[in-house]
This record gives structure tokens, C-alpha cells and sequence, in this order.
């Protein structure tokens, strides 16, 4: 008897508390339903999108380049890609390769241009810390080359206390044109410390040596 009282008092107390807080209970139930629902939905837009840019990316790659046409075919293709499926993984690796073309070819403002692009769309905490960090090394080294020091450090500014050996050796080449001999010659050190190769390290080696002699004269 004891048990069914218990138990009528509990199931009273739990409507009590609902007429209670209806409002609020009912704002966060449908609340939670659409949030539920605005993920699933979301993840749904973005397969499909992923699913056409994967389409448009295989179009690009295999389109047939050398006549005008066929480039004005590609060029098309790549503009669908990249403006319409920016934070697509298609376009990130169609942005990085057309990037490496440009420089190869040695058109460095359009290479520069992409390598930005691709550093841009991977930013964020919802990026891709490799993609960001490959466009900022390369958009860094050729702003290096054009003497255009301080963007070069800022494109690399994000990754100042990374384990990554090379940043901190293309850190110090900027910060020595920039005549910062101190500063360059301890980016170097750390470089030297974090390079697993011989071959690099023996460069860098050459750099800090080279540093230290100039400092004697």
C-alpha cells in the first residue's frame, strides 16, 4: 500500500512540475528538435554538395587543356569549383594544385592569389590545419621573393610556435633580410633542433655559421 502511495505521490509531483514549467519544458523540447533536425539537414546539404563537387573536380581533372576550348571548358570548371563548393575537400585540392602549376609556370601573382584563397577558406576551426598551413608556407615563400617581408611573416604569424622545422627556417630567412640578425639566427636554432635529416639540418647549419661570421666582422 505504502508502494502504490509512493508512487502516486511521485507521478503527482512530476505533473505538478510540468504544469508547473510547461512553457519552459516545451521550449526546449522543440528547441532540441530543431537542432536535431537543422544538423541532420545541414549534413545532407553538405553531402550532396560534396557528391557534386566531387563530379565537377573529376570534369576539371580529366578535361583536355592544351587547345582553347578545352582550357576555356577547365577554367569554367574551376570557377564552378571554387565559388560554388569553396569548403569542399574537391576544392581545397584543386586550389593547392592549381596553385603549384601557377608557380611552376612561374606566374607568382596568380599562384599567390590561389595559395591566399586556399589559406583563407581553410582558416578557422572548422578548416584544415594541413591545407592552411602548406597555402601559408608557399604564399609566405613567394611574398618572400618579392620582398614583401612583413606579409610574408604574417602569412606564417599562426604557426610561429609550431613543431613545423621548415617554418621556423623560412621565419629566419625573412627576419634576416629584415636585418634582425638576433631574432633570424634563433628561428634557425629552433629549426636545427626540430629537423630529423641530415641534409637539412646541414643547411641550416651553413646559415647560423654564415650569421656568426658576419657578426665578427
Amino acid at each position: 500500500m505504502s508502494e502504490v502511495f509512493e508512487n502516486n505521490a511521485a507521478l503527482l509531483s512530476v505533473r505538478n512540475f510540468y504544469f508547473n514549467y510547461r512553457r519552459i519544458i516545451l521550449s526546449v523540447f522543440f528547441s532540441l528538435i530543431f537542432l536535431v533536425s537543422a544538423f541532420l539537414l545541414n549534413m545532407q546539404i553538405q553531402e550532396n554538395k560534396n557528391t557534386k563537387a566531387a563530379v565537377i573536380y573529376n570534369q576539371w581533372i580529366s578535361q583536355e587543356k592544351e587547345t582553347s576550348s578545352g582550357k576555356e571548358i577547365s577554367d569554367q570548371l574551376f570557377f564552378d569549383l571554387t565559388s560554388e563548393y569553396k569548403n569542399s575537400g574537391y576544392t581545397k585540392i584543386a586550389l593547392l594544385d592549381q596553385a603549384s602549376i601557377m608557380a611552376r609556370n612561374g606566374d607568382m601573382d596568380k599562384a599567390l592569389e590561389y595559395f591566399t584563397q586556399l589559406k583563407e577558406i581553410s582558416d578557422g576551426v572548422r578548416g584544415n590545419k594541413l591545407f592552411n598551413k602548406l597555402a601559408r608556407i608557399n604564399a609566405a615563400r613567394i611574398l618572400y621573393s618579392q620582398e614583401k617581408y612583413d606579409q610574408a611573416l604574417n602569412m606564417l604569424e599562426k604557426y610561429l610556435t609550431s613543431s613545423n622545422a621548415l617554418i621556423h627556417e623560412l621565419v629566419g630567412d625573412i627576419l634576416k633580410k629584415q636585418n634582425k640578425i638576433d631574432l633570424a639566427l634563433e628561428q634557425y636554432n629552433i629549426a636545427k633542433e626540430k629537423y630529423d635529416d641530415e641534409a637539412s639540418i646541414s643547411i641550416v647549419s651553413m646559415k647560423i655559421a654564415n650569421i656568426k661570421r658576419w657578426k665578427k666582422l
